[in-house]
């Protein structure tokens, strides 16, 4: 029975029972605490040092004001990353190809930045709808454009974020299946054809790490322009 490539994105279930939320709590369960002891081990170290040189970069743009997002920001590339990279790996379920889950993300993060600027520069934040020295035949015109924009950022995010993710997996499992194909009529072919398949793999685990930190940084640039 010919399955359908579509099948690798439903959510699975036990007993009619969504295993999403076990797939959502599982890389925080993978990731070690800290001991009670005063030198760490080496994963623990590599992975402070991670966070602490991301946490910099991506605060290095904002004010004040915008650090107290630093802990937020860095548990959501965390936990995409980490999403994204379980999902590549066989018989797994990746969460973030879920446009409900990313919009979930995405819609609550970018509404807070907005109510932010809203709260303490409103002056600011409305000023981001009409760009400076603008002819006034062309104002009413621009403020709809700018505010369609402002709206659209959020889906914006969670589109790109399951786009991405689902046209890799889907692009892995044609050549996967082609291999599989070709193997008993033309085995050479069928050895390229797999050494493009995990070029092709290589390739996934950089746009899981790239796409996962795409999404964070834009957040960051949201923040910025309302702290």
């Amino acid at each position: 029975m010919m399955v359908s490539f579509f099948d690798q994105f439903a959510s699975p279930s036990f007993l009619g029972i969504p295993l999403i939320a076990i797939a959502i709590a599982l890389p925080w369960v993978l990731f070690p605490t800290p001991p009670a002891r005063w030198v760490n081990n080496r994963l623990i170290t590599v992975q402070t040092w991670f966070i602490n040189r991301f946490t910099n970069q991506l605060m290095l743009p904002l004010s004040v004001g915008g650090h107290k997002w630093a802990l937020l920001l860095a548990s959501l590339m965390v936990f995409l990353i980490t999403i994204n990279m379980l999902g590549l790996l066989p018989y797994t379920f990746t969460p973030t190809t879920q446009l409900s889950l990313n919009m979930g993300l995405a819609v609550p993060l970018w509404l807070a930045t907005v109510i932010i600027g809203m709260r303490n520069q409103p002056t600011v934040a409305l000023g981001h709808l009409l760009p400076e020295g603008t002819p006034i035949p062309l104002i009413p015109v621009l403020i709809i454009i700018e505010t369609i924009s402002l709206f659209i950022r959020p889906l914006a995010l969670g589109v790109r974020l399951t786009a991405n993710l689902t046209a890799g997996h889907l692009l892995i499992q044609l050549i996967a299946t082609a291999v599989f194909v070709l193997l008993p009529m033309m085995p050479t072919v069928a050895i390229l054809t797999a050494a493009v398949l995990f070029l092709l793999t290589l390739l996934e685990v950089a746009v899981a790490m790239i796409q996962a930190y795409v999404f964070v940084l834009l957040l960051s640039l949201y923040l910025q322009e309302n702290v």
